[in-house]
């Protein structure tokens, strides 16, 4: 439950108080009704999340971004080059609609819908019962395509190892500055559909400047999913981050 956005408010719990995911892809495709859970015990999912992924040496990322900035775009390339790399699955997160999966089903990996009907955000209970359904394989990477906001996502921990922020150029440089708490939290900035700054005038360096202002020490790289600019780098800090938790879960094996 929200506090800062008025989702929480009585009337729209009223309106919104269920939300629902679908399984794809297969021909048993089920539908979920999911009772939604109060922010105080958020952190305590969030928790069962992050000891599920660590104890499989997953790599989960929370994608987090304004509607229209290429996420799902994104998201669809960069399983496509990592299929024969790293078994990816993927949480779905939208108001309504099941496109958005339909289109990772379509690579060949497994997703699920989370629908959140007045909802504004993704939050811990949700992907643990998505994680149920999903059964990610060990070793994988599992991206949470978080609903598209710049405020209520970022304040919300899902159990994922780095917040992603995807930053597309076609909405203004100042970004960073209006919606500062989403790029404090985040650990990548990904400046995306870099293929239209030849028709647009948006300050790249500008851009850099103010998610710095707000972030000092925020890794950021310059991408187009239609184009491939910074893709190879993109999946070079995919492949680092999941050394990392690989790594870290050996460690805690011999232990």
């Amino acid at each position: 439950m929200c506090s800062v956005c008025g989702c929480g408010d009585s009337k729209v719990q009223d309106q919104a108080q269920l939300f629902t995911y679908e399984l794809a892809p297969g021909p048993e495709s089920r539908l979920i009704r999911l009772e939604r859970d109060i922010l105080a015990k958020n952190n305590a999912h969030a928790a069962r999340n992050r000891d599920h992924f660590d104890a499989r040496g997953i790599l989960a990322l929370n994608l987090m971004s304004s509607p229209g900035s290429g996420k799902t775009s994104l998201l669809v390339e960069t399983i496509r080059r990592l299929n024969d790399r790293c078994a990816c699955s993927v949480i779905e997160g939208d108001q309504q609609t099941s496109a958005d999966a339909e289109r990772i089903c379509a690579t060949g990996a497994p997703a699920i819908q989370i629908n959140t009907g007045k909802g504004c955000h993704l939050d811990g209970a949700m992907v643990e019962r998505a994680l149920d359904g999903l059964a990610p394989a060990d070793r994988s990477i599992v991206f949470i395509e978080n609903v598209g906001n710049l405020v209520c996502p970022a304040a919300f921990d899902l159990g994922e190892a780095h917040k992603v922020v995807i930053f597309s150029v076609t909405e203004g440089e100042d970004k960073p500055l209006k919606y500062p708490d989403m790029f404090a939290a985040a650990n990548l900035v990904l400046l995306s559909k870099t293929d239209l700054l030849p028709h647009l005038d948006f300050e790249v360096d500008r851009a850099i400047a103010n998610a710095r202002k707000v972030n000092p020490m925020v890794d950021l790289l310059k991408v187009s999913a239609r184009s491939g600019e910074g893709m190879d780098q993109w999946l070079a800090w995919l492949e680092a981050a999941r050394d990392s938790v690989l790594a870290r879960r050996s460690k805690a094996a011999a232990e």
